[in-house]
């Protein structure tokens, strides 16, 4: 018998890539696509939306703001070829939920293991800087991504964005708190089975001021499989 998930994974991520809604985002990554950074200059880009990529039965899903411009939307694949990605997956490898400590294409034999990862906003923006129209835009791809995670007990949230977004969703899932969980680094929520942890984002802004440093990094992902130990709940 066929995997009916497997049908609405393929379908969800042609619908992603397929996407034009946001002519600014749109005209954005194809510019950049065109263009191109000098280094890359003999690679063909994506200059697409970008998929969710991982584990489909992952309990840690992992949520990011939106591709890079020469990392992402050059690759095809989330977090691969930029700075940030290069930080993630090296915690992801010391962790034991990826195979391998870099990301450089969606060639490059990487798996991750327990753990799928998504951007919140699907097309690199500039500045890196989406607009809430264009949030609101991509919004329904995270809540069809949510629908096929069925095993997720922890959510991973680099950075603020990401947070309060995670935070409507899990509303619109019917989840509740009598206090709204604040964003900070290390923070932990226990939201009705679902663990959600806050992470500054690995973004160069923040690595190269010292604001995020290897071992906080590796704290929140060991405290990620900690919380799917207990089923979703705060240790």
């Amino acid at each position: 018998m066929p995997d009916p998930s497997a049908n609405a994974w393929a379908k969800l991520n042609r619908d992603i890539t397929r996407c034009r809604t946001c002519p600014r985002l749109t005209a954005w990554r194809e510019q950049v696509a065109r263009e191109k950074r000098r280094a890359f200059r003999d690679q063909t880009y994506w200059g697409r939306p970008v998929p969710g990529f991982g584990d489909p039965n992952a309990r840690i899903w992992v949520v990011g703001l939106a591709p890079a411009a020469h990392g992402a939307n050059r690759t095809g694949r989330v977090f691969t070829g930029d700075r940030s990605g290069d930080w993630l997956f090296r915690a992801l490898h010391k962790a034991g939920l990826a195979n391998q400590p870099e990301s450089t294409g969606r060639e490059d034999g990487l798996r991750l293991n327990d753990v799928y990862i998504s951007a919140f906003v699907r097309c690199a923006p500039p500045a890196n800087q989406p607009t809430p129209a264009e949030r609101d835009a991509c919004f329904p791809f995270l809540l069809r991504e949510a629908s096929l995670l069925r095993q997720v007990r922890v959510i991973v949230c680099l950075g603020k964005f990401a947070w309060d977004g995670t935070l409507t969703l899990l509303k619109r899932q019917g989840k509740t708190w009598k206090k709204k969980p604040v964003f900070g680094h290390g923070a932990v929520a226990d939201l009705e089975g679902v663990c959600l942890i806050g992470s500054y984002h690995p973004s160069q802004q923040n690595t190269f001021t010292g604001r995020l440093t290897e071992p906080m990094f590796d704290a929140v992902f060991a405290q990620a499989i900690q919380c799917v130990q207990t089923g979703g709940r705060k240790p």
